[in-house]
């Protein structure tokens, strides 16, 4: 069984939605993205740190699903890393209410003997030097490294990010990232713009009208899942992304088909987290309910 290694926050999350609020909760980039990967057939291991007032039942449930947490490093007279926050009624703009770094402020990733070779790496939205020293710890060549970032990173530590984009292969960011980075407003130019940048790939997520996928002189549009009752679309990015690596990793090689399919995987994948406050509907989602529900929007949009 392949390998994946997962570098992210694991988190308290405190969210406000139009439909109530979650009080502190399980959350995290780290957590979101090896939730998802975790429904695959692979060996995920999760670098991250957390604080003394972590709770046991948390790495537990890792543990359960399959994820190994002995990279997790718990700083016994340390906070966890907490943030709350407030969304507006349309979803697309939120409130930062409250950012504690604690612990994560001084992280410094270490990457266990098992994992320097792995399969599939997932960079989750930290300073890009945590991502670089995660590359600088691995063996070998993954056959995907997967880098997840944000406009801040782009406003504070930009040569930095450009530094790591240039070791990746498969960079994922939202339209208005894509836009920042790049310089350029049409799409297709900020992608032909940032795949000069380093990576093979990119990945562009637009919200409610979905993803698309760029590569040389290949492009590939996928609609998004068209969800009911969003509750709290926190996580749902890095849900996306564990779905995406999740599938990877079963398969042989990282061609633009395989990729096209994992964005599908991924894509359902998130459509799940965005049904409950934190990582609660992660928590407790079948394989089945995935699989139906993953057939069904293949079968609706031709998608083989």
């Amino acid at each position: 069984m392949k390998k994946t290694l997962i570098v992210g926050t694991v988190a308290y999350d405190d969210i406000e939605t139009a439909y109530g609020s979650s009080g502190r909760t399980l959350g995290g980039s780290g957590t979101y993205i090896a939730l998802a990967c975790a429904h695959f057939k692979t060996l995920s291991s999760v670098v991250s740190v957390v604080g003394g007032d972590f709770e046991q039942k948390h790495l537990d449930l890792l543990n359960k699903k399959g994820v190994q947490t002995s990279s997790i490093e718990i700083i016994s007279n340390g906070k966890t890393f907490y943030w709350k926050g407030k969304y507006h009624k349309n979803w697309n703009k939120r409130d930062t209410i409250t950012t504690e770094l604690n612990v994560l402020e001084e992280f410094n990733p270490l990457v266990s003997e098992d994992f320097k070779s792995s399969f599939v790496v997932v960079l989750g939205n930290l300073h890009p030097l945590v991502q670089k020293s995660v590359l600088d710890q691995l063996n070998g060549s993954p056959k995907a490294i997967i880098l997840d970032t944000m406009n801040f990173w782009m406003d504070t530590a930009l040569e930095d990010l450009k530094n790591v984009i240039k070791r990746v292969n498969i960079i994922v960011i939202n339209d208005e990232e894509a836009k920042q980075l790049s310089g350029k407003e049409s799409l297709f130019e900020a992608a032909e713009e940032i795949l000069k940048l380093g990576p093979k790939y990119i990945i562009i997520k637009k919200g409610e009208n979905g993803s698309a996928l760029f590569g040389q002189n290949q492009h590939f549009n996928l609609p998004a899942f068209q969800v009911n009752n969003v509750i709290d679309p926190t996580g749902a990015g890095d849900t996306f992304a564990g779905g995406f690596s999740g599938f990877l990793s079963e398969k042989e090689n990282i061609s633009f088909e395989n990729l096209k399919d994992a964005m599908v995987h991924g894509t359902v994948m998130a459509s799940f987290c965005v049904e409950n406050f934190g990582t609660r509907s992660m928590e407790n989602l079948k394989k089945q309910e995935f699989v139906n529900r993953l057939n069904d929007f293949k079968k609706r949009h031709n998608l083989s």
